[in-house]
């Protein structure tokens, strides 16, 4: 009891530091906000010094943050969220109107994700529920390359596509369920392929596990031992599940910004840009909030489908070797990666040719010039040596970030919950404050965001390893803390979260991307590959391959991470030793003890 008391006010303390920090955004960015509130309510009128002092005096903004902050705080405990500094209008109502939207695109997004993991998984489960997983090689890159594809690319071309060009479903808007089948759609299947992937990483151990065997030779039909396998693999993947609901609500923005989505997160992002803070602070606390429920129901969840063998530690060991992936894939795809960068890096990424504008592909330019004639294969090439360099190094700290800080689940656990509400735009906005603007903006922003899913999963592992039946008994041999963490622990966490900090490598790209879409990142003429999406967004239907030339590098990338982890696998053995009814080797007492 005292210890969820702790972990109660340490949650309370991280979201109310985070709502001060908000709430103090433009004293820290050193702006002023009634120029900026002047700007966001009339663009055109003139800032004089007598219209910025009535703003300040009609905002209170005289008073000083931490005044205005105390009132804002004062009032939430009779649910009134202030005014909004831009329209006047309550907040309480706007927020919770943003959130409905929000809520309803979430759930039918989910829907999506399930059955596109569902769709993934699907060989495995046939194959593990009558015992023929043997030869199986994992899944295909076609998820991979669905993983990669942006959001923000996949809603144009739904939009443009489907919407517009054949009529089948609205484009714009949001006026009822029909309107939220293309947004869904984008938002739900690169989530639904990331989960589907992780998913299908852990079935084939699930199968090997000797109540598996069992129920096969026992002549049990393969969709209950298919059921059962699910049920044993879900709780791994219940907090990156929870991180994805927080993450689809709030960090929606821009499929909200292209189907003019009245959302949580286009709500949030437009407060933000205008520095209207009780709008800012009521949305931010509003997916704090969400994001709290979301953890807590994963976590029961988790304790539901697991039972009381998570307590008692009785659970079989969930990480089993498995069949390495078709080694020539990565190969491959490396070497078509590397062979676009090596021909296009020679070319020019700035040169301009007016003559060449929007030009087809062609043998002087392989991959089509832009708007300004520029040839798209020395833009990609070029944005390749930043995109590529900058992920992996934002990708090698998350993974030791969220290694470390998944190890520490009492302490790091609320602040994945705070830290995966906050959208990443957000994020930006707030270390643009505190930093500066600058080319290191983009990479720490999602540097700051992007350890948390994996440090949900090291936590996921890390919980069911330390309720394993071999766990219990060597550590009922007198092994001590640090040999159990060197020799049992890290050997079946480290893997799985490495493999799974590869899958989401081009999610990092992704984000740098989206950030540049929405003109937070790269800023012209750079190269950059989320930066040519943008750019070459509006003449899609006219010159897609200046769109499809990025997006596929960016899927490629994609393929590319997937078959890596999955060539990371050790080899399978003959046979699990629960199996044979020979247990596996142990330390020496003696070494046990002195190791302790």
């Amino acid at each position: 009891m005292r210890l969820q008391a702790v972990t109660l006010l340490w949650r309370a303390g991280i979201a109310v530091t985070l709502v001060c920090a908000i709430g103090v955004l433009p004293w820290l960015s050193h702006t002023d906000p009634a120029l900026t509130v002047l700007k966001a309510r009339s663009a055109d009128r003139d800032p004089t010094p007598e219209v910025l002092a009535d703003i300040r005096a009609q905002l209170g903004l005289e008073q000083g943050p931490f005044r205005l902050l105390g009132d804002w705080l004062g009032g939430l405990w009779h649910g009134d969220a202030g005014r909004s500094w831009i329209s006047g209008s309550e907040v309480t109502p706007a927020v919770l109107q943003a959130l409905g939207v929000s809520l309803l695109l979430m759930a039918v997004a989910l829907v999506v994700a399930a059955g596109t993991a569902a769709l993934i998984c699907a060989r495995t489960l046939r194959l593990g529920a009558g015992q023929r997983l043997d030869g199986r090689r994992a899944a295909g890159s076609g998820s991979a390359v669905l993983a990669a594809l942006p959001e923000f690319l996949t809603a144009s071309v739904l939009a443009t596509v489907v919407g517009v060009q054949l009529g089948w479903l609205p484009a714009l808007g949001w006026y009822g369920f029909q309107w939220t089948i293309l947004p869904a759609l984008a938002l739900g299947l690169p989530a639904g392929a990331v989960l589907g992937r992780l998913l299908d990483d852990l079935l084939p151990g699930a199968f090997a596990e000797p109540w598996a065997l069992a129920a096969t030779a026992r002549g049990l039909p393969g969709r209950t031992v298919a059921r059962g396998a699910l049920r044993r693999c879900l709780p791994g993947l219940l907090p990156n599940t929870g991180l994805f609901v927080v993450g689809i609500t709030g960090g929606a923005v821009t499929v909200e910004q292209i189907y003019d989505i009245p959302g949580l997160g286009r709500t949030t992002l437009q407060a933000a840009l205008a520095q209207d803070l009780p709008v800012l602070q009521a949305g931010t606390l509003a997916l704090v909030l969400l994001a709290a429920v979301a953890a807590a129901l994963a976590h029961l969840l988790t304790r539901l489908l697991i039972g009381p063998a998570l307590r008692d530690g009785t659970l079989p060991s969930p990480h089993r070797p498995a069949l390495p992936a078709r080694r020539y894939l990565p190969l491959a795809y490396g070497g078509l990666l590397l062979a676009v960068i090596a021909v296009g890096l020679p070319r020019d990424p700035l040169a301009l040719d007016t003559a060449e504008r929007l030009a087809p592909p062609s043998g002087a330019h392989p991959f089509g010039t832009d708007a300004l004639g520029r040839d798209v294969l020395a833009r990609v090439a070029h944005g390749a040596l930043d995109t590529l360099l900058l992920a992996l190094a934002i990708t090698a700290v998350t993974l030791l970030t969220g290694l470390a800080l998944g190890l520490l689940p009492r302490l790091s656990g609320p602040v994945v919950d705070t830290v995966t509400a906050l959208p990443p735009v957000l994020v930006a906005l707030l270390v643009t404050a505190i930093v500066g603007s600058g080319g290191t903006t983009p990479a720490l922003a999602v540097a700051a965001v992007a350890w948390t899913p994996l440090a949900a999963h090291t936590t996921a592992l890390l919980r069911q390893e330390r309720a394993a039946l071999h766990l219990t008994a060597t550590r009922a041999l007198g092994a001590g803390r640090w040999y159990l963490l060197r020799h049992e622990l890290l050997p079946a966490v480290v893997p799985p979260v490495t493999r799974h900090a590869l899958l989401r490598l081009p999610g990092v790209a992704l984000a740098l991307a989206s950030l540049a879409f929405l003109g937070l990142g790269a800023q012209p003429p750079s190269p950059e590959w989320g930066l040519l999406l943008a750019e070459n967004q509006p003449y899609a239907e006219r010159a897609p391959w200046a769109v499809l030339a990025p997006a596929a590098v960016l899927a490629l990338l994609g393929a590319l991470a997937v078959t890596a982890a999955g060539g990371m696998r050790r080899r399978k053995r003959t046979a699990a030793p629960e199996a044979t009814g020979v247990p596996e080797k142990q330390p020496e007492p003696r070494e046990l003890v002195t190791t302790g």
